[in-house]
């Protein structure tokens, strides 16, 4: 295992990381995660990522019940979740002093841990001042329930705020930003927050480098059953994989076999190799919902030095077709 700064932190994380997104609490069941949890951090995956908002809560659980199971010494793990949606009452969504505060308890509770490593802003929140969110924040770390914190999906303008807000007010910034990463998104990480990491020295935390499971091929041939694309609440999620939108980016997919097959490896190796290559990218936040895809995943350590310039070249060339 490869371990990256996350950021100008001294905080180091796998290169490769598992998250709950979709899967705790709603594909998968304890067991399930156990098993790829105990697969990821037995071949040196030391960072696991969740929300408050995955599976309303169900997720955190799980987790928590993993952890709690498998006995691992804290100090050994880094743990992050995500605030923002955290029910349907007034001062439940968002980022408030309030929701802040009273979010990180309850998420705290539901993991069964008496701190957080990373606690991400799960989006940016229009309602509420900056100003009172980076304090909010600073007093979840003073209180020792977060050791860093950090945004998900937030502009480089909002994470450029914060950070001078912070600085101003002689307190601790976001350490790093979880934006979507992959052959398919890639502008707002290699273009819009190219100053952020020198000027703040922000990590990052990508999501979804498969871009949810397409840059796997195994939507090639159309639906699948039981990937999330079939999962309630995610019909957003099939036009973008299945529909006639997708096909476009199905064709290139199906081109990218050609250089994976040349690389030895999977697609889906190819891909979350292609986004460890960029050097301002912490970790790679991957998903599974069986062991063996952990394991899979994981083998794109192994490709990344055979993903030459020339590789990279024709990647880029058939992405631009």
């Amino acid at each position: 295992m490869e371990y990256r700064r996350l950021g100008r932190s001294g905080l180091r994380v796998s290169a490769i990381s598992l998250g709950a997104w979709v899967t705790y609490g709603a594909q998968v069941g304890e067991d399930i995660a156990f098993a790829c949890m105990t697969e990821a951090f037995e071949r040196g995956v030391n960072f696991f990522d969740n929300a408050e908002a995955y599976a309303s809560g169900k997720a955190e659980v799980v987790m928590g019940n993993v952890i709690r199971r498998a006995g691992w010494k804290r100090s050994d793990l880094v743990i992050s979740t995500k605030l923002f949606w955290g029910g349907k009452g007034p001062n439940d969504k968002g980022l408030s002093r309030k929701r802040i505060i009273e979010g990180t308890e309850r998420s705290l509770s539901r993991l069964q841990l008496d701190y957080v490593d990373i606690l991400f802003c799960h989006r940016p929140d229009p309602e509420t001042p900056i100003e009172e969110t980076v304090r909010a924040l600073n007093h979840v770390l003073a209180q020792g329930k977060a050791l860093y914190w950090g945004t998900s999906e937030w502009s480089a303008d909002e994470i450029a705020e914060a950070a001078a807000i912070a600085q101003r007010e002689h307190l601790i910034g976001p350490a790093a930003e979880q934006p979507q990463y992959n052959m398919f998104h890639r502008d707002r990480v290699e273009r819009e927050y190219a100053h952020l990491y020198d000027d703040i020295g922000l990590g990052t935390t990508i999501w979804s480098p498969l871009a949810s499971g397409l840059l796997t091929g195994k939507y090639d041939r159309g639906p699948v059953k039981g990937t999330r694309a079939e999962l309630p609440g995610m019909e957003w999620l099939r036009e973008e994989l299945v529909g006639e939108s997708a096909r476009p980016r199905i064709e290139k997919v199906k081109k990218l076999e050609a250089v994976a097959d040349q690389l030895g490896c999977s697609r889906a190796q190819l891909a979350i190799a292609w986004c460890l290559k960029n050097p301002r990218v912490s970790s790679v936040i991957t998903g599974a919902t069986k062991r063996e895809q952990v394991t899979e995943n994981l083998g794109a350590l192994g490709v990344v030095a055979r993903l030459g310039p020339d590789a990279m070249t024709t990647i880029d060339r058939i992405l631009a077709q």
